[in-house]
């Protein structure tokens, strides 16, 4: 017989004992009231004792003081939108579908509010033309399903679709009548995109009688996997299937605008089978979806017909277009991967200022026995050491993604304003060289970020580890970004290829002038004293001053991509030398090979994103004061000698560096370190974040860090929705009020026995 319960407490519920949390307590149901203070001393000092101007760097940013303002107008739009949607203060405990159709509606909601201001209007009413759609977006904070409209539907359409496919679709996607993604990935291939097996078999006659297209997915494998907007939003996909003419000739892989649903009912079309995938580490508003094409039949002109046709008898022709035309496709396409890199700084910047104004905050040990003054754990070198090298990064990634797009942008415009042979003209070296630069760099900036905002998650001791932190959703989130558009491990063999084929010009004595515009033309140089002066070409700095210096650091990293592509080619030349030259030989060379691979290709980065830092403070220096370029100058002479302090070995091993300077090094990363503290809170403080946008309690501007913390606890979580919790009644209470639980010996050892048996 079960024991009566023990008798009801007579002292108050120990919650109610701490006047600080008393009052969020509303009688027996739900925590309502939210605890307010004044801003945090510790982050009021930091600010106050900062070097510089925050604003100054923010308007930087922001690409003027014109610029902050308008960013800020749209923010205040979207944070303070009558209709409440674009509350995220509930997003953790909503389910799965509950997500994505809160998002849904914010994307309607967005789309309204950038139709009410005119945006787009300088473009045709192509919103996602406008420059400050990106900043809308960000505005949002959260991730929208329709994404790859924008990211990847639209601007297929613009690059491969010849004029009279984009008089017809363009106005439908402008009009979000057609909702596309890009689906190219399949269940068993990705970037090998050879091994695609979709098919668009052309077959004659048809509704129109000009011939028709049917799409096909053969078998398992075959089924268009992971495009984003695929699963529930897109009524079309650009899908890449291998094109079989009227001759039944596989004539490679080609571009075909399918569609995928009924465009007013939404169901899907017959055919055609598309599903979500399902819940994946993060991303989840996003529905990454699932394709297969039952013999689904399309118009021939359908096909994307910009660079290559196929007429009413099913035969295939390569149009002739102009070789600006090709590597104008070929170049818009590639911003997508300097989007990325821009991206990447966006993402670390945000972990950054979550976990510094953390460590402001939070206070741990004491600087001496007895006292009662806790440390900030911004003052442990330790934690400078984590955390200050990704806030250098960050800026780092800045400068640098804003000079690719800047770059791929003039290449673009060059292209379709250009004449064969004029001055300007842009060689197949220069396109090649943006290709290598944006490869190696999408890989290593996406590496650094998603690994640097796990680091900043740690950073922030166990309530990093809260969802109300901010940090698990950015880094869920962000952790696509290493796969998407390339994988972080293929990459850095498209950008090695083209370094190799420069070297290999190089050593035969062509001529290499036609990479004096490209950014691998610092490798030439080097090379040759490399190669000429292989005992002189050291690093000569005696003294911390002397390593202190950009133009110090940016040639020890060029020094060391340029032996490391030497060192390459002549372990292939020799791999090969003794072996048969066939493809299969070379392509197990090169498999040997992928590890150096990657090492050449992280090397080469380094020396670009340097070489962007520095020459990106060079080009602010008109618009800042000398306290402004003081600090980013050590935030590139921090991000320039941490990672020559990681990657110590390569410099040692050919002794560019010798032991006393590697000691150098790693003193003058102590005192960069030093030099960063006093102006870390100011330094992210200028990346301007709402606290809408950062989703932090711990990053929050005010430093309201403890009260942040327990209104969240209490209010958003849904086991609070009552003070008794749910299971209780069902499950708990069979415990402690019905006994099931109790010890009876004679019971026990019986059924011991009974185990013996």
């Amino acid at each position: 017989m079960s024991k009566a319960p023990p008798p009801a407490a007579t002292y108050a519920t120990p919650a109610l004992q701490n006047s600080h949390v008393a009052n969020l307590l509303t009688g027996t149901t739900a925590y309502t009231k939210q605890i307010t203070i004044t801003s945090n001393s510790d982050l009021e000092r930091e600010r106050n004792r900062c070097t510089f101007n925050a604003s100054t760097l923010t308007h930087m940013l922001d690409g003027g003081a014109t610029s902050t303002l308008r960013r800020r107008e749209l923010e205040s739009m979207i944070e303070n939108d009558p209709s409440g949607i674009f509350d995220n203060s509930q997003n953790a405990n909503m389910s799965r579908p509950e997500r994505h159709v809160r998002a849904l509606a914010k994307t309607v909601r967005m789309i309204e509010l950038a139709r009410s201001i005119g945006m787009g209007n300088d473009h045709d009413g192509h919103i996602i033309a406008d420059d400050f759609f990106g900043v809308l977006l960000a505005s949002v904070a959260d991730d929208l399903p329709a994404a790859l409209h924008w990211v990847m539907f639209v601007p297929n359409i613009m690059s491969l679709c010849d004029d009279e496919q984009q008089k017809n679709w363009l106005p439908l996607c402008r009009d979000w009548k057609m909702i596309g993604c890009y689906a190219q990935t399949e269940l068993g291939h990705g970037s090998n995109v050879r091994g695609l097996e979709t098919t668009a078999t052309f077959r004659p006659g048809g509704s129109a009688g000009d011939g028709e297209w049917v799409i096909h997915s053969p078998t398992l494998t075959s089924g268009k996997f992971w495009p984003g907007t695929l699963g529930r939003t897109a009524n079309h996909a650009m899908v890449i299937a291998r094109l079989i003419d009227g001759s039944g000739v596989d004539r490679g892989m080609q571009n075909f605008l399918v569609p995928l649903r009924d465009m007013r009912t939404h169901q899907p079309l017959q055919g055609v089978t598309v599903a979500d995938i399902g819940p994946k580490i993060g991303y989840n508003n996003m529905d990454n979806g699932l394709a297969y094409f039952d013999h689904v039949v399309i118009p021939r002109r359908n096909m994307a017909m910009r660079f290559a046709t196929v007429d009413e008898r099913g035969n295939f022709t390569k149009r002739k277009v102009s070789d600006a035309a090709s590597k104008v496709a070929y170049v818009t396409m590639m911003q997508v991967r300097a989007l990325i890199v821009n991206e990447a700084g966006k993402a670390l910047a945000m972990a950054v200022t979550v976990c510094t104004r953390y460590s402001a905050v939070r206070r741990q040990g004491f600087k001496e026995k007895g006292s009662k003054t806790e440390v900030q754990i911004l003052d442990y070198v330790q934690q400078q050491h984590r955390i200050f090298p990704l806030l250098a990064a960050s800026y780092c990634f800045f400068f640098t993604g804003r000079q690719i797009i800047q770059r791929l942008r003039s290449i673009e415009r060059i292209l379709v304003q250009q004449k064969a042979g004029t001055a300007n003209s842009v060689t197949k070296e220069m396109v090649a060289d943006i290709h290598a630069s944006s490869s190696c760099l999408k890989s290593f900036t996406t590496t650094i970020a998603a690994d640097g905002i796990e680091e900043c998650r740690k950073a922030c001791g166990g309530h990093g580890f809260l969802v109300s932190s901010g940090l698990p959703e950015l880094l869920g989130a962000y952790l696509q970004n290493p796969t998407v558009e390339g994988d972080n491990h293929m990459l850095p063999q498209q950008t090695v290829r083209v370094l190799l084929k420069m070297l290999q010009t190089l050593n035969s004595g062509g001529d290499v002038s036609a990479y004096k515009k490209c950014d691998s033309w610092y490798l030439v140089k080097e090379i040759q004293n490399i190669i000429s002066s292989p005992d002189t070409n050291m690093c000569s700095a005696e003294t911390l001053d002397d390593l202190l210096k950009g133009s110090t650091i940016l040639q020890a990293f060029r020094h060391r991509a340029a032996r490391l592509l030497l060192e390459l080619a002549g372990n292939i030349a020799e791999k090969t030398s003794n072996g048969s030259s066939s493809e299969t030989q070379q392509q197990n060379v090169w498999n040997q090979s992928l590890v150096q691979i990657a090492r050449v290709s992280k090397a080469h980065s380094l020396a670009l994103l340097m070489n962007h830092f520095l020459e990106g403070i060079e080009a602010e220096s008109s618009n800042l004061g000398n306290a402004e370029i003081r600090v980013l100058n050590d935030l590139a002479l921090l991000f320039g000698l941490y990672h020559i302090e990681q990657a110590m070995g390569d410099f040692l091993e050919d002794q560019y560096l010798t032991s006393s300077q590697s000691t150098l090094v790693r003193d003058s990363v102590l005192l960069l370190l030093k030099r960063v503290r006093i102006n870390a809170v100011g330094l992210v403080d200028a990346r301007d974040f709402t606290d809408f946008r950062l989703k932090s309690a711990l990053g929050r501007k005010d430093g309201n860090v403890y009260p942040a913390i327990i209104n969240e606890s209490l209010m958003t979580g849904g086991l609070n929705d009552q003070h008794v919790g749910p299971g209780y009644a069902e499950h708990l209470r069979k415990l402690t009020v019905d006994g099931v639980g109790e010890y009876h010996p004679a019971a026990a050892n019986t059924q011991l026995q009974h185990s013996r048996l």
